[in-house]
């Protein structure tokens, strides 16, 4: 396996050797291999040179060098290391240039109804989302409303979760535009692989980019237009399950990694203490656990007690803005693909997943006649904890879900079932298929609105599994984004 041979990328069909040979491609749709079991164009000369290693030995490399980079998901002392699968998922150019402009479009849409909800509220009294879906959001701040807040602000940094069902077209599943994470785990993975692997094609894009972009949109953020502001990463420190996360940004962004204690307020300012020195805040990245204003027995949050007067008074900025988690409700999500059209008088270059607001009595009927079919959420839900997938579950536990939903109609979403599509995934060094998603990022400021090339693909570790966030024992793969 010399570093000099290429990971080819090329459209030049190699032989497909016995680790691909007997991957057995399924009712779903497969990344890298079409229904007949010919590998995808753009996959041919990858799968011919992985066919030439030992997968096992890969594999094992690729986990070393995550274990010894210290990569790991989870809060000490459960963290467990990040788990890297070598086998890269590939994506065309023609396919990244309408996912660029899809994920773009629906970031205006979302900045714009963020915008709306803590204003006029246009988009309520024209009746095109219901008022009680924003007023029993989870994470609407009514300490927001009358807060000049830039439109952009409420989400310089996005991560909407993509998967492609059974026709072969991505689709949204969620947007996370609180406190999205996984870009260093994307890097992460890139690195370890790429270590290990033939040297990977000439045209695949960088992922260096996002950082720079996400460096400059945090900087864009401060109140005063100040060119060189004092920006911190805010971190709840090593309890935080994306710890390992938070370190490498701050280190990579080049700006200190603050944990509460560090903070304090003076003279309507924020101050942190950065190596016994005392400097004034003037943009802070939030990564807290908490990030909400107010508790549900109304009272401030410790979030609040630090960062709420400076940022209602202009002296301060948070990036994500509070206020802005009224887009990544689940409930909101039905509402998206309506969004873009009442905002921007365009149709969705990308459509959402048939998302069901179960407060609807013909909608709650409708779907509670077909449980076994759809997947079932909690509203507020995240990291894939409480979720129901109707074809693989239990009768009680779907009685149990019925039940639920007739006794709190509000705090449950459903979606239509997808099929995720499956990709080459090493298991016992051979190839198998794995289901997979993609957490793509979108970086933004006043003017552009950037997608990271790539982002990262996450897929279920067990055969069949298709809930693949990292908390529930998912992996990542390196995404390659071909120019």
């Amino acid at each position: 396996m010399g570093a000099a041979s290429e990971l080819s990328q090329g459209t030049t069909a190699g032989v497909i050797g016995a680790e691909s040979r007997d991957y057995a491609v399924d009712r779903f749709y497969d990344e890298a291999f079409e229904p007949s079991g010919r590998p995808r164009p753009h996959y041919e000369g990858a799968l011919a040179t992985l066919d030439a290693l030992d997968l096992s030995e890969v594999a094992d490399r690729v986990t070393e060098e995550i274990e010894g980079m210290g990569v790991a998901f989870g809060s000490p002392p459960h963290a467990k290391p990040f788990h890297v699968d070598p086998v890269p998922r590939i994506l065309a150019a023609a396919e990244w240039d309408l996912v660029e402009r899809s994920l773009s479009q629906r970031v205006r849409a979302l900045r714009a109804f963020t915008a709306d909800v803590y204003g006029a509220r246009r988009i309520v009294s024209d009746g095109v989302v219901p008022e009680r879906a924003v007023e029993t959001c989870a994470y609407f701040e009514p300490w927001m409303l009358g807060v000049e807040v830039p439109e952009w602000a409420y989400m310089p940094v996005a991560g909407m979760d993509l998967v492609r069902g059974s026709d072969g077209k991505l689709a949204v599943l969620e947007d996370n535009v609180r406190t999205p994470s996984g870009l260093t785990y994307a890097a992460a993975a890139r690195t370890a692989a790429d270590r290990h692997l033939p040297a990977a094609p000439a045209g695949r894009r960088s992922l260096a980019p996002a950082f720079d972009r996400l460096g400059a949109a945090l900087r864009a953020a401060a109140p005063d237009g100040d060119g060189d502001p004092h920006v911190v990463l805010l971190s709840d420190g090593p309890g935080n399950s994306a710890w390992y996360e938070h370190r490498v940004l701050a280190r990579r962004l080049g700006i200190p990694l603050a944990t509460p204690d560090d903070l304090y307020p003076s003279r309507g300012r924020l101050r942190v203490l950065v190596d016994r020195r005392s400097l004034e805040v003037d943009v802070v990245y939030r990564r807290t656990d908490e990030d909400r204003l107010m508790d549900e027995n109304g009272r401030p949050t410790w979030v609040a007690d630090v960062l709420l007067d400076p940022c209602r008074t202009g002296r301060l900025a948070c990036v994500n803005a509070f206020g802005g988690g009224v887009a990544d409700d689940k409930l909101i999500h039905a509402y998206v693909d309506a969004m873009v059209q009442f905002y921007l008088d365009e149709r969705p270059l990308m459509r959402s997943v048939p998302t069901y607001d179960l407060s609807v009595p013909a909608v709650r009927e409708g779907i509670l006649e077909r449980i076994d079919e759809v997947v079932v959420k909690p509203r507020a839900g995240h990291g894939g904890y409480g979720i129901l997938v109707g074809p693989h579950a239990r009768k009680e536990d779907l009685e149990r879900a019925a039940s639920r939903i007739e006794a709190e109609p509000g705090e449950w979403v459903a979606q239509e079932t997808v099929m995720l599509s499956t990709h080459p995934t090493v298991d016992a060094g051979a190839l198998a298929p794995r289901h997979v998603d993609l957490r793509a990022f979108v970086m933004s400021d006043d003017v552009n609105v950037d997608v990271a090339a790539g982002g990262l693909t996450r897929f279920g570790r067990a055969a069949g599994a298709l809930v693949v966030n990292s908390s529930q024992n998912g992996g990542g793969k390196d995404t390659w984004v071909m120019s």
